[in-house]
């Protein structure tokens, strides 16, 4: 029976590759559309350009002579064309009675296909069923149970696409096309973009201070009219984005640029204390108790953060502001706090905060992949937020508007643990002083700072130097126990303690406290010395 390679598994995945004639295909598809297109879309009709390929050579040798089927009779001097032979060719030079009870009256055809080969026979004008009589033209071209082209994409999408990229990114003509906004087009379409033109832009983008569209921007920067204005926006946004003065930002609406030096700088790159390195750790060993504090806090890099997503209909949440994300003016993108920002898988998006105390708005900056939301430094320092606050986010009708706000209570000096670099053991010292708060705050987690750029440095020292989470915990643990009378201290305490010098989420903290065996669990989430 007849198999057209596009309908099997084998010849999309171990023997498709895009060729110079699909090439050819996908440079005429661009030019002829005037118009960018997703790679799904240039594969699809790749995919209808095989089948059309295909059905084209099946009527073209349909077209030599008369296809075979076993229960039609053949005359000598004629054509037959077998399909399932790969569409063989062939002339019938002898017809004789066949010889087989079981099957009735029957001819035999014997066929010559070339000089070089010996004759073939066939069966001919046999009345009993045979699976090849199902075959004819007509069905070779046009079968209901044949896969279309979305199926065919449905089912191969990986094998395709990788070739696919592979010949547009890397191929003999990889030059003649280009991807701009997760589209491709050819590169004669693009309008030229030179030096003066991103010259202007930047300028523009500097004194307006915020975000402008490649559409805002095409106001001053001058682009051949020739060209359709669509056309000069994705020429536009192409140029900047390879250019690395400009910064790429999404707004849910397009592409919004911005000047990478204008933004601030936990932005432009993650800092130390808010970059986590992947740290092993035996997670069964964790009881169920920390494992409820570890939801609790709901650590952006935590695993429990993975299974506390909070429905997008809640209105407002809160969370407890820890050390590096104080230090640096950020809010974490947790389980329960992300589904009020603007979502991507990278990149970074804006986002509009307003101040729950005064009213003030100002610009907020979501690195997706960093997992916080930078800009709130100066938010943080006017209203004294100490580490360890209560922090409520609250959703406004209006998208990509969050309000920022804290639990306001009357100011008060409180105890609080202060720590102090010790360079020269890569460790840290703790003692008790007081400092103004006026907003609720978890008291297991408050801790502050002798000098920022003094743990700045020690951070430094202790990733440059590989210290580990588990020495850490060894070190801090016996420094706060000395703080509490009852010489105990909280899990919690430990966690945000650590994270001073090291971002690390609670498990791995609590992993360390519960297999070291200088320290005992009694209860309530307290530790002693054993």
């Amino acid at each position: 029976m007849l198999q057209r390679p596009t309908q099997t598994a084998a010849f999309w995945r171990d023997q498709f590759e895009v060729t110079a004639d699909d090439t050819e295909f996908l440079y005429q598809l661009l030019l002829d559309g005037q118009k960018p297109m997703h790679l799904s879309e240039l594969a699809s009709a790749l995919i209808q350009e095989y089948l059309r390929r295909e059905n084209a050579r099946i009527e073209s040798e349909l077209g030599k002579g008369a296809v075979y089927a076993p229960k039609q009779r053949y005359t000598v001097g004629q054509k037959v064309v077998f399909p399932a032979l790969e569409f063989a060719v062939g002339d019938v030079v002898e017809v004789r009675p066949g010889q087989n009870p079981e099957h009735g009256d029957f001819e035999v055809i014997k066929v010559q296909f070339d000089s070089k080969q010996k004759p073939r026979e066939f069966a001919a004008a046999l009345q009993s069923a045979h699976n090849l009589n199902q075959v004819n033209g007509d069905r070779l071209l046009h079968d209901d149970a044949l896969l279309s082209h979305q199926e065919i994409y449905q089912l191969y999408q990986t094998e395709i696409d990788e070739s696919l990229l592979y010949a547009l990114e890397e191929g003999d003509r990889s030059d003649a096309f280009v991807a701009v906004e997760g589209k491709w087009l050819l590169a004669d379409m693009l309008a030229e973009v030179h030096v003066g033109h991103l010259n202007i832009a930047e300028a523009m983008l500097e004194i307006q201070g915020n975000p402008m569209s490649a559409d805002q921007l095409l106001a001053e920067v001058d682009l051949d009219r020739n060209v359709s204005q669509p056309m000069r926006i994705t020429s536009l946004n192409h140029a900047l984005s390879k250019d690395t003065r400009f910064v790429r930002l999404n707004d849910g609406g397009g592409a919004l640029w911005f000047l990478r030096r204008m933004q601030p700088l936990e932005v432009q790159a993650p800092p130390l204390l808010l970059h986590y390195r992947s740290t092993s750790y035996n997670r069964a060993l964790l009881s169920v108790e920390m494992l409820q504090l570890e939801w609790e806090l709901d650590d952006e890099w935590g695993e429990s953060s993975l299974s506390s997503e909070v429905p997008s209909v809640v209105p407002s949440t809160s969370l407890m502001l820890i050390y590096p994300h104080r230090r640096h003016g950020t809010l974490p993108l947790s389980g329960r706090t992300r589904g009020f920002f603007p979502q991507a898988d990278g990149g970074v998006s804006t986002v509009t905060l307003i101040d729950g105390r005064w009213g003030a708005r100002f610009e907020g900056w979501v690195v997706h992949e960093g997992r916080y939301v930078a800009g709130l430094a100066k938010w943080m320092e006017e209203h004294q937020i100490p580490t360890g606050a209560y922090i409520t986010i609250e959703r406004t009708p209006k998208p990509n508007e969050v309000v920022i706000d804290f639990r306001t209570r009357r100011p008060k000096r409180e105890w609080a643990r202060f720590a102090q670099a010790d360079f020269d053991n890569s460790a840290l010292l703790f003692e008790m002083n007081k400092m103004q708060v006026s907003c609720e705050y978890d008291e297991t987690m408050i801790v502050a700072e002798q000098s920022s750029s003094d743990l700045d440095r020690l951070a430094l020292q202790v990733q440059q130097r590989g210290i580990e989470v588990m020495q850490i915990v060894a070190q801090v643990t016996p420094e706060l126990i000395k703080l509490n009378p009852q010489g105990t201290v909280h899990a919690k305490s430990v966690y945000s303690a650590v994270n001073m010098i090291l971002r690390t989420p609670p498990g791995p903290v609590f992993y360390a406290l519960l297999s070291n065996r200088r320290f005992r669990d009694v209860g309530n989430g307290l530790f002693a010395l054993t």
